[in-house]
């Protein structure tokens, strides 16, 4: 029987495409009171039977619109929206291709906001800056979550990793109710709230709260989503538990409880699992809180997931997870909210690594072996008060507190060959380190507006307090060969202690030369960051076994002061076409740093310097905006680099600072331009930048026969960097059921580095080009696939004459598979493929990697049974190469290996009328 419903319905589906007709219905629209073009008016096309949307499209500034799609339907009803205006409606006759409507006048409405708020079910309204999008217009699967629905909303981009991008730019906030829902993670909120309970999305520039209530507007380089909950669903629980378990002991759980009482909000989170999942992630089905296994790992080990820090590097991670959210209104004008967040973590792994050292004169080669095991407890707390004495005075106050305790147990085997593969030197680390973390933070911001043309006085001081203590037990071993035979054993005990205190204030004046148009900031900041540093190193006495004998060459007592004064002019200048600012800095600063174990070596410095900082946006219609910016920034060298003391923690490099270093001068440009035409699905991204160093700070290591290194460093002139992107996707509606989208990007990179090698100073030239193809077919209620090919090559090109140049390529190939058939399941499958030639023997150079879920709705939706299968081919590997002007490293560290489990999932919802929705037909007024 269900092969027969599957015949029917994809007999129907074809059907339904052969008989789709072509249309473009073309019209001006005009204010009947002034006869003045409406740019931004919302043109849409609804189904008689039923009032589906079949396309809508924005009017341009002349007022003029084009409704292009494909329709099955003789008669279709035509609505124009307009805020502040009555909604036309007519009726259109689907007899042309192609039917001019001519000048369609609209009324004014004199109870506008009824009409906007209660009756308008535009599928899109433009006000100001913000698009809303009404959630009934977007159709999705029954039970979508607000991942699911954003992918429908044109212009929005999702990938794997949750991350959202409106129109090329990222989104960095997301509100419910234009308040924070559970922190900055937007994937709690996305994959964990449904989409019945909203009723509308919109989009905006992002702003802080005090740029809101002045109304300053944003760079646009960052957006926000508001989701607004229906009325009716503002009371009541809702929420989902989940657990699973596995083939070799593996587990995971997660639950999550919402309660919503109008504007108080109280939500609670658990999870934990071992699978290297944040714990508030639930597989792959990608339902509960985060999605699948999305680590990323950097180039030092350690590793992020959904944008947290995780475990201690790479391997296999066990974590726990435990979360709360309050939010509420007090009163009017009196916003409170908070959230509190415990990660703990258990992680062990072991690492290879051969590296490939390029000296000017001659070459050597180091090998390690690495073990190590950590655990990390965090727990983090933040409130948030807001509030808004009168409509000209706004009070922000966010104090925060975070504690940590970290364990690392650490173990390494290290030898060094000369060219010839001679064996000159060798070394054995073993250390035990624990430590603990207590960081205070309060901010607090005061804005007061003046008048109606944009005046304002905005005020802030932001206090920071931390410490940091260390314990470090420590065992090495170092023998040097050759002709200076050396052996050097460490026993040692070192008690760290780490003190920050931090000072920041802020105070702006704007001033409009021209009302609401044009102004003028005088601003003036302050910041003095000071930083007590001791590291007090014991040796072990070899009569009593205690760690007693003080090593003042290992030990440091540093205080260390940062004091800036930056007063700063800015013109700033905006209307619906143009915004454009420059701003002019003056940096006073002043670095002091105290050795109280040296009194000898201690510094102090003053550096002044000016900053630009200028932007210019221009928007060239409703779908297309260029923008632009230039800035001057000015870097003093840290004071870790300008301290001259020698380190020799390391018994084969001693670190000696330069207290004659200069600051660091940043010249960085950019061009951006985006364009995306949400009714056509079609889109275009690029932009162009160049950053260029000067007296930029770098490390000069030079290096002796027994490869023993003594670092210092130096400025050097002549670095840059040239980086592009450019992109292109299109999407194709083939029906009202099945779309394809295709995307194309290619981002070419030029850098030039200025580095020493063995003392010889060097110039490298990187050039890499990774063009990239994807290709999305989605057939709604039957199945989703999304392929994509990225090809990545590298060239690095050196001015000496003994480095060869470098070549890399590598390829990655994924593919994204969706079906939901027969009704009820859902096959999910993930595969990648990567390969890297130039991996040396020895690692792996290919593997595919495929994750696999199949999940059934049980219990009327409410509930959903999960099997999944992480690594079905049993090939996943993290091999990886890393080249350099320096090095080329080849390494390999552990990864989780196959499993299969099965889990089961249910969720409950009690807000609205026990959960239900309206059908969300549309109806005249």
């Amino acid at each position: 029987m269900k092969s027969i419903n599957l015949c029917v319905a994809l007999f129907v589906a074809a059907f339904s495409f052969a008989q789709n007709k072509p249309f473009k219905i073309s019209g001006t629209i005009f204010s009947e009171a002034d006869n003045a073009p409406l740019e931004s008016a919302t043109v849409y096309l609804q189904r008689v039977k039923d009032s589906a949307l079949i396309t809508y499209t924005i009017s341009g500034r002349d007022g003029k619109f084009m409704l292009e799609g494909k329709s099955t339907d003789a008669e279709t009803n035509l609505f124009i929206s307009y805020v502040g205006y009555q909604t036309h409606f007519q009726s259109v006759k689907m007899t042309k291709e192609l039917l001019a409507l001519g000048t369609i006048n609209l009324k004014v409405n004199a109870n506008a906001l009824q009409e906007v708020v209660i009756k308008s079910q535009a599928p899109i309204t433009i006000k100001k800056d913000t698009m809303e999008f009404n959630v009934k217009s977007f159709k999705t699967k029954k039970d979508a979550n607000i991942e699911d629905l954003l992918k429908e909303l044109p212009g929005v981009e999702i990938d794997e990793e949750g991350k959202i991008k409106v129109n090329g730019k990222e989104v960095n906030k997301i509100l419910v109710n234009g308040k924070p829902f559970f922190g900055n993670d937007p994937t709690i909120t996305t994959r964990n709230l449904t989409k019945d309970i909203v009723e509308k999305i919109q989009i905006l520039d992002t702003k802080t709260k005090d740029q809101a209530f002045t109304g300053e507007t944003a760079d646009g380089e960052n957006k926000t989503v508001n989701l607004v909950i229906k009325e009716e669903n503002n009371k009541g629980v809702f929420g989902r538990v989940a657990a699973g378990a596995g083939t070799d002991a593996h587990y995971e759980f997660a639950g999550m409880f919402n309660r919503f009482d109008n504007d108080q909000r109280i939500s609670v989170l658990a999870g934990g699992n071992d699978i290297n999942s944040p714990g508030f992630s639930f597989g792959e089905i990608r339902k509960m809180f985060g999605g699948g296994n999305n680590v990323r790992f950097s180039s030092n080990g350690s590793f992020t997931i959904d944008g947290r820090s995780f475990g201690g590097g790479q391997g296999i991670t066990e974590s726990q997870n435990l979360g709360a959210n309050y939010a509420d209104e007090l009163a009017k004008g009196k916003d409170v909210s908070g959230n509190y967040f415990y990660s703990g973590s258990s992680s062990e792994n072991k690492t290879s690594r051969n590296r490939e050292n390029i000296l000017a004169d001659r070459r050597y080669f180091t090998s390690s072996e690495s073990r190590s095991f950590s655990d990390n407890d965090n727990h983090n707390a933040n409130l948030e008060f807001d509030i808004e004495l009168d409509s000209t005075l706004l009070i922000n106050v966010k104090p925060s507190f975070n504690y940590s305790k970290n364990r690392t147990v650490y173990d390494e085997d290290e030898k060094s060959l000369d060219e010839f593969q001679t064996l000159t030197n060798q070394s054995t680390t073993d250390s035990n380190v624990e430590t603990i973390g207590k960081n205070f933070n309060n901010d607090i911001d005061i804005t007061k507006r003046f008048g109606s043309k944009g005046a304002f006085l905005k005020f802030s001081v932001e206090n920071e307090i931390s410490r940091n203590e260390t314990d470090d037990f420590l065992n090495s071993e170092t023998t040097i060969f050759g002709d200076n035979a050396n052996f050097e054993k460490r026993e040692q005990f070192t008690d760290g202690e780490k003190k920050i205190t931090n000072v920041e204030s802020d105070v702006t004046y704007r001033m409009p030369l021209i009302a609401n148009k044009f102004f003028l900031d005088f601003r003036y900041r302050y910041r003095r960051n000071k930083q007590e540093d001791r590291k007090s190193t014991f040796d072990k006495d070899d009569i009593t076994g205690d760690f007693s004998n003080f090593n003042t060459n290992l030990s440091t007592d540093f205080e260390y002061l940062n004091e800036t004064k930056t007063p700063s002019l800015r013109f700033d200048f905006n209307n619906k076409t143009w915004s454009a600012s420059f701003q002019s800095s003056y940096v006073f600063k002043t670095l002091e740093n105290t050795d109280r174990l040296r009194p000898l070596f201690s510094i102090s410095r003053n550096f002044e310097a000016i900053e630009l900082r200028s932007r210019l946006r221009y928007r060239m219609n409703e779908k297309a905006s260029f923008s632009m910016g230039y800035s001057l920034n000015n870097d003093s060298p840290q004071l870790a680099q300008l301290q001259q003391y020698e380190n020799i923690s390391n018994p084969l490099n001693t670190i000696v600072g330069n207290p004659n270093l200069e600051a660091e001068n940043n010249h960085d440009v950019y061009i951006n331009y985006n364009a995306f035409d949400f009714q056509k699905g079609s889109g275009y991204y690029g932009y162009i930048s160049a950053n260029f160093e000067n007296n930029k700070v770098v490390s000069k290591s030079e290096i002796d026969e027994n490869l023993i290194r003594r670092t210092t460093y130096v400025n050097v002139n002549g670095s840059y960097n040239l980086n592009g992107y450019i992109s292109a996707n299109k999407k194709i509606k083939l029906d009202s059921l099945r779309t394809a989208t295709v995307y194309v990007g290619l981002g070419p990179n030029v850098s030039r580095a200025v580095n020493f090698n063995n003392g010889i100073q060097y110039a490298s030239t990187n050039t890499s080009l990774s063009p990239n193809l994807g290709f999305r077919l989605i057939w709604k209620d039957v199945m989703e696939f999304s392929p994509r090919y990225r090809l990545s090559f590298t060239k690095s090109t050196f001015d000496i004459d003994n480095f060869k140049n470098q070549e890399f390529i590598n390829h990655s190939l994924n593919f994204n598979t969706a079906t939901f058939l027969p009704k009820g399941f859902e096959w999910r499958n993930d595969i990648q493929f990567n390969y890297n030639p130039n991996i040396a023997a020895g690692f792996q150079k290919s593997a595919w990697f495929w994750n696999a879920t199949l999940a059934y709705s049980v219990l009327k939706d409410q509930g959903t049974v999960t099997l999944k299968a992480y690594d079905l081919l049993n090939q996943n590997t993290n091999a990886r190469r890393i080249a350099t002007e320096n090095y080329i490293q080849d390494s390999q560290s552990t990864v989780l290996q196959q499993y299969f489990m099965l889990s089961f999932s249910w969720k409950f919802n009690s807000l609205g009328k026990a959960g239900e929705t309206e059908d969300g037909r549309f109806y005249r007024h």
